[in-house]
């Protein structure tokens, strides 16, 4: 019976699972790292940012070290650095990205705890934005990725895998928190949300985030939703509530939240000296300091003192070594932030379907033409068949999409004919619809998410921004290759809520392509060529336009693909060159019937065909833009400028504009005929113009 009773482990000994030995290593690490910034590095200004993970390294320690499945993948935020030691990423590269030196996370172009990591050897750390709460719904998509690689794809290897979000107690008040939370449960997903409650966002206390300060206990009737809680200080609690909430995750493949106490033990970062604390709290945080209570907790029963000692050692050696190491790197050349906004030819690491070995089939430019003309909504719905049935990494989502066919009823039938997995409706956020996007796209699928109405994408301007910067800011590291499907402008009617257009601020978002085709030919070509690309894509389908009988044209044929950046002249002519695009052209190429003129519809606004249209200024010597949207800084601005630099001495009048003022779509159609370019107005400016 004694040698029984020995060979039992104690009631307290540490969990033989976990590499204790590693775990004290790694907090050992990152205490290094945080010390050497905040006594060295920040005050000699080599560190501009700088945020501590003191008090929360261990929690996250524990964490990364159950990270083990090659299609794990994790999403954490600026206090996230000590996952990423336990992920493996490179020391030297954590230091030089602090730094802003060449190589390393971002190739000094983002601050250095802004991170990201694709890993081939292990759970990647998906590209972290700088926004609090943008992490949880691009880590909702790689979870419905998972599942839809589990199910669809039928690949094993996702079987057991697991998408990780780290988030802080002031991150579950974010519109980012609450929709991937609804996204995860409604669709059973295999998502763990991370939640390091340390009782502040910044200088606000946890209690104006949630009611009561305690996210878990809040949550505890939210269907769908295992929820585990308890203190991130104690080694064996931490340790046994992370396997616990890894092991249910993968087990179940359902969504969990795991709430770990813990203090913050300095500022939010280094600038915030905290005087929002009173003395005794900071007392209190210093108290629950976790590093003492793992070396209580191994020291004897899993290490000697000396080997404690020893390990302490190692990891300040090893950051000493990364720092010098860090420091050896160069700064980069300045003119190499013009390059990894869009795909150049060099593929990048993780994200989007080519990564994978996709080769997209054989393409022409000539149209072959089939059968009778057929409406914008006809063609996009047959292009999106068509490589729905050749490519089993294409998905489609959104509000209405499904059954219904959508609003506009582009999608009608689609999910009869490929099922729930692959074409499915959506909760009602713009924020979950292109952030789940970004993760399936990260994860290798292709998301073709359908925003309404142009007006309704911007709850998700932030995703949009962050999914667009993503190739440039991790410098070619990551992308999220996706086709974002917006109807707008006017229709019958108009109003400020379903008639906008502002192609314009999708240009302004760097890493975004923009197409805006003017009938159904067009469509077929620039919708397939974005779903076969490798750069996201906002594909903007004019309400007037999708069964205008003039944009109808016939199916230009299964391989027919036109490249972004090629403009087309619908009228040749030597008096006057007008350009313009979407809904526009029809209306300018009814105005210009009496003139000898070039109309140039652009077909894309980013990339656009500035040197067709500088070819035809010159020749014509007069400009006139027209487009729906506002005059100031409307996108004929751009195009206006470009002109005046590069072609003033070759004009023979002002280069004008007619546009819809700056107003929003009025609703009555009296007023709206009256605020939208017509083709009197822009008649009588051609006349005027070539009058001059």
């Amino acid at each position: 019976m004694a040698t029984a009773a020995l060979k039992q482990p104690l009631r307290n000994a540490p969990d033989d699972t976990v590499d204790w030995k590693r775990v004290a290593y790694l907090v050992h690490l990152s205490r290094a790292l945080d010390k050497m910034e905040e006594t060295r590095l920040v005050p000699e200004k080599e560190v501009l940012y700088q945020f501590s993970a003191r008090g929360h390294d261990m929690g996250q320690i524990l964490l990364g070290c159950r990270l083990d499945n090659p299609q794990d993948a994790s999403c954490g935020y600026y206090r996230s650095r000590p996952l990423l030691l336990a992920l493996g990423v490179d020391v030297a590269d954590a230091l030089g990205s602090a730094m802003g030196r060449a190589g390393g996370y971002s190739d000094g172009r983002d601050i250095g705890v802004v991170f990201n990591f694709p890993n081939p050897d292990g759970a990647s750390a998906l590209p972290m934005c700088g926004g609090v709460g943008a992490q949880y719904t691009p880590t909702a998509g790689w979870a419905q990725a998972i599942e839809y690689y589990r199910t669809v794809v039928k690949d094993p290897a996702y079987d057991k895998a697991l998408a990780v979000v780290l988030g802080g107690d002031g991150s579950v008040a974010s519109n980012g928190f609450w929709a991937a939370l609804t996204i995860a449960t409604t669709q059973r997903l295999p998502m763990l949300f991370y939640i390091e409650d340390n009782g502040f966002g910044i200088s606000v206390p946890s209690t104006f985030q949630t009611p009561g300060g305690n996210i878990a206990a809040n949550l505890g009737s939210w269907q769908g939703l295992e929820i585990f809680s308890g203190d991130g200080t104690d080694p064996a609690e931490a340790a046994r509530l992370v396997d616990a909430a890894t092991s249910y995750v993968r087990d179940q493949r359902a969504p969990a939240l795991l709430r770990l106490t813990v203090p913050r033990l300095q500022g939010h970062s280094f600038q915030d000296t905290q005087t929002y604390k009173s003395s005794n709290v900071v007392e209190a945080e210093w108290a629950r300091d976790p590093l003492p209570k793992l070396k209580s907790y191994l020291v004897p029963a899993v290490l000697g003192e000396a080997e404690w000692d020893k390990l302490q050692g190692e990891a300040q050696a090893a950051a000493e070594a990364a720092c010098e190491e860090a420091r050896a790197r160069p700064v980069s050349q300045p003119e190499s932030v013009m390059k990894n906004v869009f795909f150049e030819g060099e593929m990048q690491a993780e994200g989007g379907m080519a990564v994978h070995g996709y080769v997209a089939p054989a393409a022409t430019e000539e149209p072959k033409p089939e059968g009778q003309r057929i409406n914008m909504v006809t063609a996009i719905r047959r292009t999106l068949d068509h490589e729905l049935s050749i490519n089993d990494k294409v998905v489609l989502f959104g509000e209405d999409i499904g059954p219904k066919g959508g609003v506009h009823a582009v999608t009608l039938g689609l999910q009869e004919k490929y099922g729930t997995a692959r074409v499915f409706d959506t909760s009602l956020s713009e924020e979950g619809i292109i952030g789940r996007a970004v993760g399936m796209a990260l994860a290798g699928l292709v998301p073709v998410p359908e925003i309404q109405f142009r007006k309704y994408a911007e709850p998700a301007t932030e995703q949009i921004n962050d999914c667009g910067t993503m190739r440039w800011r991790t410098n070619n590291r990551f992308a999220a290759p996706m086709v974002v499907r917006i109807p707008g402008g006017f229709f019958k009617c108009g109003d400020p809520w379903h008639s906008q257009t502002n192609e314009v601020a999708f240009v302004h978002n760097p890493g975004w392509k923009v197409a805006v085709p003017s009938n159904a030919e067009d469509a077929v070509g620039l919708l397939r060529a974005s779903l076969r690309g490798n750069d996201p894509v906002i594909f903007f389908e004019h309400r007037n336009l999708l069964d205008l009988a003039w944009a109808r044209r016939p199916y230009p044929g299964d391989d027919f693909v036109l490249p972004f950046g090629k403009a087309k002249f619908t009228r040749s002519g030597s008096d006057i060159t007008i350009v313009t695009w979407g809904a526009m052209v029809p209306r300018c190429e009814d105005a210009a019937a009496h003139v000898s003129a070039d109309v140039i519809d652009l077909r894309t606004l980013m990339p656009w065909d500035r040197e067709a249209v500088l070819e035809s200024v010159r020749r014509t010597r007069r400009c006139l833009i027209v487009h729906e949207d506002l005059q100031t800084a409307g996108f004929g601005a751009e195009i206006a400028a470009v002109v005046a630099d590069q072609a003033f001495m070759d004009l023979d009048a002002p280069v004008a504009r007619v546009t819809m003022p700056d107003i929003p779509s009025p609703h009555n159609p009296l007023l709206l005929d009256w605020a939208v370019p017509s083709v009197e107005r822009i008649r009588a400016k051609i006349d005027e113009l070539i009058a001059f």
